[in-house]
């Protein structure tokens, strides 16, 4: 082709990009292309279509009819993003070439920025841009991406042999000069998938360009990431892959690591800090409050331990201790150092990281592999046993790879410990001054550091600058005025509502023990404001984020709440006022049956509300993943249980006349919550989504109307909270009655059940604690269990310990409904079993037990009496 002055036409760039069923995105990025201050005659934009199915191959169409100067569109059928880029790359002509995703957008200047960093640097060999996010939904755009500090400092031209912490491996916003791909035979690997294609390419064009391959880190050329709100981008699904655990470990990071070895034995610093910021996301992907997927959920735990094993082999000890580039938790670093190693490991100190002042208590902890050593614990120069103690398995991916050791001892006395016949030092998480058995040139050698928190890990509220108008507040709270919130016990459940657990016992302290100073927190002017204050309560309820609300909690003693939200626990707008800390109680919103340590590990919980033996013995007991011991842990039943067994007793087999369905939410259908807030909205696809169907197909089911107008029964629909918002506009059959959390006693509404019909709701246990029939409808289990919603599989499976049949589809949901109906308005025999097996205690003494509890957390242990180990409940028993 020539140009306007008839002579050849010299191509810069190429932008090769894959496309597959991105219409909906395409306007953006054809918009950002052709918006650049780049000379777009010296561009060519090849557009490759990979088989698309949705409006994409008009779009491009368009797009080429209209800039055919511009635009080459390429059609293949479906295989893969490598594939399609690799048939564009034969066709590109520029000296550098680019892979953007259809689906993103580049600012303005970018191709300009990037002409005049080759033009300033002429012999850098690759190029990379900064990648700034966009969210899908709101339109943001932020500068948080996990490799930005690359680009600290402006642009800049680093070797990666000088600069080993600096690294490339996305081709989206790579430039690649396109001979050196020809001449190096490079291609991304077709069958490396899920991931990896682009990392592999880069590093590969890195390791053959020179000994001291050098990158242009160009922080002013930005690229517009966009993060999908559906999670349906390839990263964000990449996750449930089962290749991404075997075949890109095996096939990507190993493969590389080999080839950079070759000759010297040694991979090069940079990438092996490459390949550990890699594996970096396989440990967070597992510490989180959920997981969308994993090794042992695709069923490849043991390969990929296998191949991590053998890519330790190529990561030096030095550079995984020093690696920075993103916050990397001592523990994944230890776990790297020492769990794929044969010989059995010590933590060579143990991590002082809590004090409890009341009980003079302190906890310590440290890790192992292997067998546990022999541990020897010496009190004052007695050997003695510690007052709580567990032995907590560290599990990533399907394997346990280290053991933590967790121990309360009396933080008032000369303490020794011995792990096989060797002093442990310590280190703590806060300034020794705060550990009261640390006098004066005491145990000073045992002292190695004051160790800060991790990034990553929970850290104390930073110190603020205090207001006039808040000094003013927090003087007014110590003042004789408000004596009268003193030594408060404030209950919660959540912001916006109650009738939960707090609810309960806060009218059990106001009833029962009027000597306890109990108030009860709840946002002005909702339903459950009007409810309490018409029952008398009014004078105790404070309105949260009221003046006289931060009042309160500056005189706060124990915080009592069903629900664990950084909202409800650390509300910012007090931890800015003031350092000292309540003590808080975790009432619990339902029985936990699910694994949800990585929610709620970080949480600092004082007391811990469980109500059966199982669910007590996951958290406080040996080889569960939570930190918790029988120190915080309590065998107590929820406060709003008494209630609800009083209500069930209450109401007779022919008053049950409701067949009650509650779904549960799904994390995938959920915007994230509004900062400070717990309130959620619907995320768009709801009502297109696989649940709604489902769910609907239950609802309109005809053969289940007719079995409840036989017998004379309705159909209630309460689905949970989140989901909520989406009630009115479902439009139910009209033999369905929408059921809400406001305006209905629920406790009532289970009482009332002939059958419940749930997916995975710990509301089950509700009705099994009041024996009434269960039905379980999990459509969607594997995605569910395999952590696509929040907490992975606990000890809990709904086959071998729920208290109904499960099913998995609509028309078995259904007929096992009509059976359950049936049979009768009680569980059958199998089922009543296990209602009896999991609450063997039904007393109406909840309340009661959970104060005496939170009584006893605060009183004052002796000497002798913290060096006594305390029966477990199976002990007592």
């Amino acid at each position: 082709m020539l140009d306007a002055n008839d002579g050849p036409r010299q191509i810069e760039f190429s932008l090769v990009s894959a496309v597959y069923n991105v219409a909906r995105y395409l306007d953006d990025f054809i918009a950002s292309v052709e918006a650049q201050t780049f000379d777009l005659s010296r561009v060519e934009v090849i557009m490759v279509d990979d088989g698309s199915t949705d409006e994409t191959p008009q779009v491009l169409k368009d797009w080429q009819a209209r800039r055919p100067d511009l635009v080459t569109v390429l059609t293949k059928e479906n295989g893969g993003q490598a594939s399609a880029r690799n048939l564009g790359l034969e066709r590109a002509q520029g000296r550098w070439v680019s892979f953007p995703d259809p689906d993103d957008v580049l600012a303005p200047n970018y191709l300009e920025r990037v002409a005049g960093f080759i033009q300033a640097e002429p012999d850098v060999d690759l190029v990379g841009c900064a990648r700034w996010l966009l969210d899908d939904a709101t339109g943001a755009l932020t500068d948080t991406h996990p490799l930005r500090q690359h680009f600290a400092g402006g642009d800049r031209l680093r070797s990666l042999a000088e600069y080993p912490q600096h690294f490339y491996g996305s081709a989206p916003v790579a430039f690649f000069r396109r001979e050196r791909l020809d001449d190096l035979g490079l291609r991304f690997d077709t069958e490396l998938r899920p991931n990896f294609e682009d990392g592999a390419l880069c590093v590969r064009y890195l390791l053959g360009s020179s000994n001291q391959p050098t990158v242009g880190f160009v922080g002013t050329a930005h690229y517009h990431y966009r993060k999908r709100s559906d999670s349906s981008s390839t990263l964000q699904t990449s996750l449930s892959h089962p290749g991404r655990y075997t075949r890109v470990l095996r096939d990507g990071y190993l493969a590389v690591l080999r080839e950079a070895a070759e000759g010297t034995g040694v991979a090069p610093e940079w990438l092996q800090n490459h390949i550990l910021y890699e594996l970096s996301w396989f440990f967070s992907s597992q510490d989180g409050a959920s997981s969308r997927g994993s090794a042992e959920s695709a069923g490849v735990s043991d390969e990929y331990h296998e191949l991590l094993g053998q890519i330790r082999r190529f990561l030096e000890d030095d550079v995984i201790e020093a690696f920075t580039v993103r916050g990397m938790r001592r523990i994944w670093k230890d776990v790297l150092l020492h769990s794929y190693d044969d010989q059995p490991w010590r933590m060579p100190y143990a991590r002082v990281d809590r004090l409890d002042a009341d009980q003079a208590l302190t906890r310590i902890v440290y890790q192992y592999t292997g067998d546990a050593p022999s541990e020897r614990i010496f009190v004052n120069g007695v050997e003695t046993a510690p007052r709580h103690a567990k032995v907590r398995d560290i599990a990533y991916h399907g394997r346990v790879v280290m053991r933590e050791r967790v121990l309360w001892v009396t933080a008032r006395a000369n303490l020794r410990i011995l792990l096989d016949g060797r002093r442990l030092p310590f280190r703590f998480d806060q300034p020794p001054s705060a550990i009261t058995w640390l006098k004066p040139g005491r145990v000073r050698s045992e002292i190695l550091a004051h160790e800060q928190p991790h990034p990553m890990d929970p850290a104390p509220t930073p110190p603020v600058e205090v207001s006039g108008a808040d000094r003013t507040l927090i003087r007014l709270a110590r003042s004789r005025l408000f004596r009268k919130y003193s030594k408060a016990w404030v209950l919660m459940d959540r912001i916006h509502d109650a009738d939960d657990s707090g609810e309960r016992l806060f009218r059990h302290l106001r009833d029962e023990r009027p000597d306890i100073n109990a108030w009860f927190v709840l946002e002005k002017g909702t339903p459950d404001w009007q409810r309490l204050n018409a029952d008398g309560y009014g004078d105790r309820l404070v309105a949260h984020g009221s003046r006289d609300w931060k009042l309160l909690m500056l005189n706060c003693r124990h915080l009592i709440s069903s629900h664990a939200d950084h909202p409800v626990v650390r509300p910012p707008e007090i931890m800015r006022l003031t350092r000292q800390r309540w003590r808080f109680t975790f009432l619990q919103h339902g029985v936990i049956k699910d694994d949800l340590s990585g929610w709620l590990n970080p949480k600092q919980i004082d007391l811990f509300v469980t109500s059966t033996p199982q669910e007590h013995a996951s958290i406080a007991g040996d080889h569960t993943p939570y930190v918790f011991t029988t120190k915080e842990t309590v065998l107590t039943g929820l406060p709003r249980f008494d209630r609800l067994r009083e209500i069930g007793q209450r109401v007779e087999p022919d008053d049950r006349d409701l067949v009650l369905v509650v779904p549960t939410w799904r994390n995938w259908l959920q915007p994230p919550l509004e900062n400070g807030s717990q309130r959620r909205s619907v995320h768009p696809e709801l009502f297109e989504s696989e649940f709604m169907t489902s769910w609907r197909a239950v609802l309109e089911s005809e053969e289940l109307a007719q079995a409840c107008a036989e017998q004379g029964l309705k159909i209630g629909f309460l689905p949970h909270p989140n989901l909520q918002p989406a009630l009115d506009a479902m439009q139910l059959p009209s033999h369905v009655v929408p059921l809400s959390y406001h305006g209905h006693d629920v406790q009532e509404l289970f009482a009332r059940a002939a059958v419940l019909l749930t997916d995975y709701s710990s509301i089950a246990f509700n009705a099994a604690y009041i024996d009434r029939p269960v039905v379980y409808f999990q459509f969607d289990q594997e995605r569910v269990l395999n952590g696509g919603h929040v907490g992975r599989k606990g000890y809990f499976t709904y086959e071998r310990d729920g208290f109904g049949p499960v099913t998995y589809d609509a028309e078995t949901a259904v007929a096992e409904t009509i059976a359950s109906l049936e049979h009768g308005r009680d569980p059958r025999p199998e089922y009543a079993a296990r209602n009896a097996a999991t609450f063997p205690e039904r007393d109406g003494r909840c309340c009661e037990r959970v104060t005496a509890a939170i009584e006893a957390s605060t009183k004052r242990l002796t000497v002798d009496q913290a060096a006594e180990p305390v029966p477990t409940p199976v002990q007592q028993s």
